[in-house]
């Protein structure tokens, strides 16, 4: 139970964490929109190749545990970090939108 709450805190932290970051460079940054969004665009490949990352290495993870309890845990780590990436995403493309806005 532990390592679940955990990994959930840590990846919850990893994606917090980058997406409070590009939101205050984006906003402290003197720049114009079409080099905004190809910022933007980046950072969210950049997210994306992380959460693959956090994805493959709970699924291995699960592989070598085996255990159908442990399985259950790791399906629902991955399920909660996917939703949480899904809901990043919604939050960058809407401040996308915001930026384009202006």
């Amino acid at each position: 139970m532990a390592m679940d709450n955990y990994t959930k805190g840590f990846v919850t932290g990893i994606f917090t964490g980058a997406v409070a970051g590009a939101v205050v460079a984006l906003l402290f940054a003197p720049e114009s929109g079409k080099n905004l969004r190809k910022k933007l665009s980046y950072q969210l490949g950049a997210l994306m190749e992380e959460l693959d990352d956090i994805q493959m290495k709970i699924t291995d993870r699960k592989k070598v545990i085996g255990n159908n309890e442990a399985k259950l845990k790791g399906d629902k780590v991955v399920a909660e970090a996917q939703k949480r990436a899904e809901d990043l995403i919604r939050e960058a493309e809407d401040l996308i939108k915001a930026i384009e806005a202006v």
